[in-house]
């Protein structure tokens, strides 16, 4: 990426769309629902300059009491988020730094996500970095209780040099995956095999055990691969996840084992690990 010169304007509120409409996962028990107004505040935090050129910013969430958003691979029953920032000018690209999500159990579904919201740091990359970048971006999330609403939330924002530090942005930084060796990961390989309809994938991780309930989620760069939600034992120091991989294709097809990102996440916060060698 190039290096660029950023700076983020006053803190600009998000714009909040009107609700998109719709419900899902009603309980029997809801008689009322919510409006977005009502259990959903959205702000851009403004950031600074990183060593690289680039320019650190935030996005905050806040959500009512006992309401809950999604990480980006929220588990089959999850709303993924979704990001749109092409109406911006001179922006090259944008990284999302997401802090270690929570996994919830819910009538019988597990998801993955953010209970009272979250704050997601955000890269920015200019395209030409000796000008300012209009930021343009929606932003089009679920947030659940008893029941679920797609929410939408919209902003704009000049980015000019040189900016402060923030430190919300900075503890959601922080609150990032840990590496491989700050949780003792000594070995990670992963078993392969056809099945019907994609692949079975059995991964092996040698650490010691990180929580009382460990997950692990799998992803792939092609979005059109599906995982079942992955089942987990410990033997000792060893954990193994099993997974299966559906593709377009619904048959067995060939896997990029540099593709996988795996994560594992407990109270105890997550570990990312990308690519998964054979045994």
């Amino acid at each position: 990426m190039t290096k660029s010169i950023l700076l983020a304007a006053p803190t600009a509120t998000l714009a909040l769309l009107a609700f998109l409409g719709g419900q899902a996962l009603m309980s029997p028990a809801s008689a009322q629902t919510s409006s977005q107004e009502e259990v959903l505040q959205a702000q851009l935090l403004p950031g600074w300059q990183t060593k690289n050129g680039h320019h650190m910013a935030g996005i905050q969430i806040d959500l009512a009491p006992g309401w809950k958003t999604y990480w980006r691979s929220p588990g089959d029953a999850g709303i993924p988020p979704h990001f749109d920032w092409s109406g911006s000018e001179n922006l090259k690209s944008v990284q999302l730094h997401w802090p270690s999500p929570i996994v919830f159990h819910t009538n019988g579904y597990q998801t993955i996500g953010y209970l009272g919201g979250v704050v997601l740091p955000v890269e920015l990359v200019a395209q030409d970095p000796t000008r300012p970048v209009l930021l343009r971006a929606k932003i089009d999330l679920g947030i659940c209780e008893d029941i679920c609403m797609p929410a939408s939330v919209a902003f704009e924002a000049r980015i000019a040099a040189p900016g402060a530090a923030n430190p919300q942005i900075r503890a959601a930084l922080d609150a990032g995956p840990k590496t491989a060796r700050a949780v003792g990961l000594s070995d990670l390989d992963c078993k392969i095999e056809p099945i019907s309809d994609g692949l079975r994938l059995t991964a092996r991780l040698a650490l010691p055990p990180q929580g009382r309930q460990e997950t692990v989620a799998f992803e792939a760069t092609n979005p059109q691969i599906w995982f079942s939600e992955a089942q987990t034992q410990r033997q000792g120091n060893q954990l193994i996840a099993v997974t299966e991989m559906v593709g377009p294709s619904a048959q067995p097809f060939a896997l990029d084992r540099s593709s996988l990102t795996l994560t594992l996440i407990s109270e105890r916060g997550s570990v990312e690990l990308r690519g998964c060698p054979a045994p």
